[in-house]
């Protein structure tokens, strides 16, 4: 009895009376113990824009060899409310304002200094920043509270610089996950309340993915306080979230078919297990291997994604395929009601999508121009695209630093708050002051501090450019010619502009050489899957047209709905790489079980079988994934709402296009060859087992 309970297959144990309680127990214990050994970990709080070995980032390592080197100064640019310039009274009152600032600073506050056109002045308020922004954010608040209640009638005072936009942004963050969580929780909830037409199914995959999302919240937090690995928790949780519920649909689906030919539903359940693990499996290793293709990226924050997005996947992989059938084991066929799949209703599955299928294939050629000519359109969004935001672009919702930086550009420089910083030897300082301070765009340039140690000096400078302008980039080149020039200086050009230059530089590259690995993986996981050449081939080159309309429709509907000229630098590569491999899913989804169809079908009405049984699972996989990527507009950062938009473009049109008509098209037109060097009938053994049949009988 003992060696019959061990060779049990899996399915099987993870169904049966018994068998079911004990999984369901067991996963249930392990999650809990994880949740207690990693429930407290935090990941860092760090947000590096350019890679790590960039100049950018080595001055920023140079200047903290400096004194002070926590300090930052606070800018408070005043400017009156009717726009006239300052009169000798109002400034009177703008420096009674520094014993309130020196109050908050930690040495002299300064000024103030008026504009050439005497509209604007500016006090600087000395500031030690804390470990993170949050920590800044309470000095900022507090300095801006006392502002407020000594403010002078007529006169508009705003806290802006480096610490008080850091601080703004720990500030627009606050509650945003909370708001991305249950935003997403609401949305899955309606659709799988829509897709089960049951006010209780809906539960049971929404509390397995829940759960999964809390437990990778920790454990990612964990392994990026290990590794050091920096990454926007939202897209994670997206992720899990996205990818969980698009294997339970699939799940799920196979399930209430399989209910319709059994009156036992755990041998339903089990044989769905079966024949939807392989695709299953399939889909999360594309995805879980192409993230991690990220590992080779230079931008920190992208290289970070690509280890705790796998680790999130996996969980998500887990928990639909160890507590979601126990869960559905225990509950039962009527879980589904009130519309209780019964043996005899198979007739009457996916009689829509069948119809969709048998059309496109009975008119392949037009259908595939069709859907084509509709990627082109998309693509042509290409043109006219451009790539990297300002600071003030970064953020849906503008700050009172955001405001003050315009302000500050109107009146005064516009280099005046983001200054570049030169690190250079200190025997050599003075000659690079005299190399940089002649350059076109240079307003200033002087030495502003020595290490305790007399070897290095740090020189300010300041641009009349905008900062991020294609003048300031170009500026910053220039700068970094010129100074190393200079004989022993060994100088270093670094400061906001330098590493916003460098991130764009950094970002190029990671598109480059990520880009075709994810293919690659693609491709790899296709053959594998398919055993074929020409199937793989063509579906690698129909997945990137589709992603690449995708990502230039979303940059068009940017520009015209939210006046976003520009998309951010992550952008492209991060949201390549999500239509490449969560398209890739619903491929897997369709063309697997049309190569099982195809077995004893043939292709064309394989294929037609395939769309029948798989378009309604596909279609609310994707536009559960395409809602939960939209989520991402909930938060503050333009880029993220960038990536939810294009993505969830992307997956929308990949559902309802590119699987629906132009895959069927495709291999309509081909026929059998699409499985060249494999044949289908090889397939007719897997469809044979996935249903409990011998070989013959499944002929």
């Amino acid at each position: 009895m003992a060696e019959n309970r061990l060779r049990t297959p899996l399915p099987e144990r993870l169904t049966s009376r018994r068998g079911a309680w004990i999984s369901l127990g067991l996963v249930l214990t392990i999650m809990v113990v994880l949740f207690g050994v990693f429930g407290s970990a935090k990941a860092p709080a760090l947000n590096d824009q350019a890679p790590a070995g960039s100049e950018s980032s080595r001055v920023s390592e140079l200047m903290q060899k400096f004194p002070n080197a926590e300090e930052q100064s606070v800018l408070v640019v005043a400017s009156r409310e009717d726009g006239a310039a300052f009169s000798d009274a109002d400034l009177d009152e703008l420096k009674g304002l520094l014993p309130v600032l020196d109050g908050l600073s930690d040495a002299d506050s300064t000024g103030p200094m008026v504009s050439d056109d005497g509209q604007a002045a500016l006090l600087v308020a000395p500031i030690t920043v804390g470990e993170t922004n949050s920590d800044t954010a309470q000095v900022i608040k507090a300095m801006r509270a006392a502002l407020a209640d000594n403010t002078p009638d007529g006169i508009a005072l705003h806290v802006t610089g480096g610490p008080a936009f850091g601080a703004d942004v720990a500030a627009s963050f606050e509650g945003a996950d909370f708001t991305l969580l249950l935003v997403t929780i609401l949305i899955v909830a309606v659709l799988l309340i829509v897709t089960y037409r049951s006010p209780v199914l809906w539960l049971i995959p929404l509390t397995a993915v829940g759960l999964a999302d809390g437990l990778a919240g920790r454990l990612t937090a964990a392994a990026g306080a290990q590794w050091d690995l920096q990454f926007d928790a939202g897209i994670i949780s997206v992720l899990v979230f996205g990818a969980g519920t698009n294997y339970a649909l699939l799940l799920i689906s196979r399930y209430r078919e399989e209910l319709q030919t059994t009156d036992d539903h755990r041998a339903a359940l089990a044989t769905a297990w079966r024949a939807t693990v392989p695709a299953i499996l399939a889909s999360n290793v594309t995805v879980v291997l192409a993230l991690l293709t990220l590992v080779l990226a230079v931008i920190p924050g992208t290289n970070g994604l690509g280890v705790s997005s796998a680790i999130g996947l996996l969980i998500a992989l887990a928990a639909v395929l160890f507590l979601l059938p126990p869960l559905l084991a225990v509950c039962g066929r009527k879980v589904f009601w009130p519309f209780v799949p019964r043996p005899g209703e198979t007739a009457r599955q996916g009689g829509v999508w069948r119809r969709i299928a048998s059309t496109v294939v009975r008119q392949p050629a037009p259908s595939l121009l069709a859907g084509l000519a509709l990627l082109a359109v998309m693509s042509a969004g290409l043109f006219g695209m451009s790539v990297g935001l300002d600071q003030i672009e970064k953020f849906r919702v503008q700050s009172e630093s955001a405001a003050g930086l315009v302000v500050l550009s109107e009146h005064f420089p516009p280099g005046e708050a983001q200054p570049v910083y030169v690190i250079a030897n200190a025997e050599e300082a003075e000659a690079v002051v005299t190399a940089v301070k002649d350059l076109d765009g240079v307003v200033r340039a002087h030495p502003i501090g020595t290490t305790d140690d007399g070897s290095l000096t740090k020189i300010m400078v300041t641009s009349e450019y905008a900062p991020s302008s294609e003048e300031s980039l170009a500026q910053i080149t220039q700068l970094r010619d010129v100074v190393h020039a200079v004989p022993d200086a060994d100088a270093l050009v670094g400061g906001a502009v330098a590493t916003d230059l460098d991130a764009r530089d950094g970002n190029e590259r990671d598109l480059l050489v990520v880009a075709p690995l994810v293919l690659l993986v693609a491709f790899v996981v296709l053959v594998l899957l398919l055993r074929s050449i020409v199937a793989p081939v063509l579906l690698l080159l129909v997945n990137l047209a589709s992603a690449l309309g995708a990502i230039g429709a979303g940059a068009w509907l940017s520009r015209v709905l939210f006046d976003q000229q520009a998309l951010d630098l992550q952008v492209p590569l991060l949201s390549f790489l999500f239509l490449v491999a969560l398209g890739i899913d619903y491929t897997i989804f369709l063309v697997h079980r049309a190569r099982s169809e195809a077995a004893v079908r043939g292709t064309r009405a394989g294929m037609v079988e395939a769309v029948a049984h798989t378009g309604s699972v596909i279609t609310s996989a994707g536009i559960v994934l395409a809602a939960v990527f939209a989520a991402l507009g909930v938060l503050p950062l333009v880029t993220l709402g960038q990536l939810g938009l294009i993505v969830g473009v992307g997956v929308i049109v990949d559902t309802l296009v590119v699987r629906t008509v132009i895959v069927p098209a495709i291999f309509t037109l081909v026929g059998d060859r699409i499985w060249w060097p494999g044949k289908p009938k090889a397939a007719q053994e897997e469809l044979a087992h996935e249903r409990g049949e011998h070989p013959a009988v499944a002929a």
